[in-house]
C-alpha cells in the first residue's frame, strides 16, 4: 500500500496566512499540521509515503521532508485558477497500488491502523465518515447514506435534504483496481476537485464502505477552525491557549 498526502491547494480562505506558508505547514499545537497526519500514516502498513503539492510551495515541502521518508511531488501549478484539483493530483502522481489518500489539513484522533484493518476485512474501498449528529449541519458537508453493512448507497455534496448525518472526511482507502479508475473518471469530464466526487462516482460501480471513526475531527478550512484546532492541540501538548492564531 502507498500513502498520498494531498497538499496542492491554495487555501484561499486562510489568506493572508497562506500567501507565504502552505496551510499544511501552519503550526497547530506547536507542530506543522501535516506532522500530526504523518504520525498517523506511520501506524499503517504503507511502504511509501508521498505528498503532492504545487510549484509555489514545493520548496517549502522539500525542506520539510528533508529529514523524513516522504516523496514530494510538484504538480507544476502556480495558482488557484490553474490547480489540478485533488482527484487530478491523485492522477498526476499515479501510484499503482492500494492507496491511502488523505487531505493534509484533515486532523483526527482515530487510529489509521484500525481503519486499515476495517478496510481489509470489507474487501472494497472505504471513506472515513464522521457523524455530525445534526441535519442542519449536514447540509454543509458531503454526506453519505449506507445500507445495513455500511456499504455506501448514496453520496451527496452539501445536500439541502441530507439522507443521513454521516459526513465524508477526506481520508480514503482505495483498492488498487479502484484507484486505477481515476483516469477513466477524469476522462468522462467529471470534476477534478473535491476528492469526495470520485467516491460519489465509484460507489455506483464498485463496493465502497463507510468507516465510522471514534474521537474528534477537524477540517481546517478557515481561521476560526484553525484557532480551534490549534488550541485543542496546544491543550494536549500542555501549551497555553491563544485568543488569536499566530503562525509561530
Amino acid at each position: 500500500m502507498k500513502a498520498l498526502i494531498l497538499a496542492a491547494g491554495y487555501a484561499t480562505r486562510l489568506r493572508p496566512l497562506t500567501d507565504a506558508i502552505p496551510k499544511q505547514l501552519l503550526p497547530v499545537g506547536g507542530r506543522p499540521m501535516v506532522d500530526w497526519i504523518l504520525d498517523r500514516i506511520t501506524e499503517t502498513s504503507a511502504d511509501e509515503i508521498h505528498l503532492v503539492t504545487n510549484a509555489r510551495f514545493a520548496p517549502d515541502f522539500e525542506r520539510w521532508a528533508a529529514d523524513k521518508d516522504v516523496h514530494v511531488h510538484n504538480d507544476g501549478t502556480t495558482s488557484n485558477e490553474d490547480r489540478l484539483g485533488a482527484i487530478g493530483d491523485i492522477d498526476f502522481v499515479g501510484l499503482d497500488d492500494d492507496l491511502l489518500a488523505i487531505a493534509g489539513d484533515n486532523l483526527f484522533d482515530y487510529s489509521l491502523a484500525d481503519y486499515e484493518s476495517y478496510w481489509r476485512a470489507k474487501g472494497g474501498s472505504c471513506v472515513a465518515v464522521y457523524d455530525v449528529g445534526d441535519r442542519e449541519l449536514a447540509t454543509k458537508y458531503g454526506i453519505v447514506d449506507v445500507d445495513e453493512h455500511d456499504r455506501i448507497t448514496d453520496f451527496v455534496e452539501k445536500p439541502a435534504d441530507p439522507p443521513s448525518t454521516l459526513c465524508a472526511t477526506a481520508t480514503y482507502l482505495y483498492r488498487r483496481d479502484h484507484a486505477a479508475l481515476v483516469p477513466a473518471y477524469l476522462a468522462e469530464g467529471n470534476p477534478p476537485d473535491q476528492p469526495g466526487n470520485f467516491v460519489a462516482w465509484l460507489h455506483k460501480r464498485a463496493p465502497v464502505y463507510a468507516y465510522r471513526f471514534p474521537g474528534e475531527w477537524y477540517d481546517v478550512g478557515d481561521t476560526a477552525q484553525l484557532l480551534e484546532a490549534d488550541n485543542r492541540m496546544r491543550r494536549r501538548q500542555g501549551l497555553p491557549e491563544r485568543t488569536k492564531y499566530l503562525p509561530s
